[in-house]
């Protein structure tokens, strides 16, 4: 794993220090004893304490692992705070951060290989998706959340955390859009047939390779999913910048609902 976290620290390097701040993402910090899960959470425009929102969980890539509770909010953060979108669209919306000696998925990796990724599905979570596991309890304990509308998405370590968190949690979520990642197809059956997926690729990703996601499309269809997939031709690693530019992605995510 250190060899793991290494390597794609180095691929996934984007420049995260340069990303903005976005104030409306409220810093928050959910502490387990000697465990540190760093997140930013956005209300609703006009929030009422009284009244229950849908949630949004986007997790980020390798790139963006650290303690600065900042960089999370690189690839994504400028959508869900834009004004018109959280106009039209009210809700809750929590970015974690993964620390840097951690990765969302359980997962060995073979630089050798055709997937490269491989998912330790008979393992117990990592310290930070056991965090966010709890996180998403408590939110929805609050009484705050509304609990059809919960959603979850990620791009490249957090397109993998997705593909992880939804058969942890199989009855939870109303739609996932993990892009980029990679999962475990023998788990696809925990959660194919509970609510749709949209699935996102670049053809040409030279880090994680677009089979991962023929593979995962393949196994939700046998297993009788909803699913969707898009891949983009001689798009690279980054298809998230396509993905969150989809003018049908939030309309299609918030129309979904348990």
């Amino acid at each position: 794993m250190p060899r793991l976290l290494a390597t794609l620290l180095l691929i996934f390097a984007m420049g995260a220090a340069f990303g903005q701040s976005y104030p409306g993402f409220e810093k928050k910090e959910l502490l387990r004893g000697k465990d540190t899960l760093r997140y930013r959470i956005q209300y609703p425009l006009g929030y009422n304490a009284t009244k229950k929102y849908p949630l949004v969980l986007l997790m980020h890539g390798a790139g963006e692992r650290g303690e600065d509770n900042e960089a999370q909010l690189v690839w994504g953060g400028a959508l869900f705070a834009d004004s018109m979108v959280r106009a039209k669209y009210p809700a809750i919306v929590i970015f974690p951060q993964c620390r840097t000696t951690d990765f969302w998925a359980n997962l060995y990796y073979v630089p050798t290989d055709s997937v490269r990724f491989h998912m330790r599905s008979d393992s117990a979570p990592g310290k930070s998706m056991g965090l966010v596991l709890q996180l998403l309890d408590e939110m929805v304990a609050s009484g705050r959340v509304d609990t059809k509308r919960i959603y979850v998405g990620g791009l490249s370590m957090g397109g993998m955390g997705t593909f992880e968190l939804l058969w942890r949690k199989p009855g939870f979520f109303a739609a996932a859009f993990p892009i980029c990642g990679a999962g475990d197809p023998a788990r696809v059956s925990v959660y194919a047939n509970k609510f749709p997926i949209w699935v996102f690729h670049g053809g040409a990703d030279p880090v994680v390779p677009v089979v991962n996601s023929h593979i995962m499309v393949r196994a939700l269809k046998a297993a009788g999913a909803r699913v969707t997939y898009t891949e983009y031709p001689g798009v690279g690693h980054d298809s998230w910048k396509n993905a969150f530019a989809e003018p049908q992605l939030l309309p299609w995510l918030f129309g979904n609902h348990r």
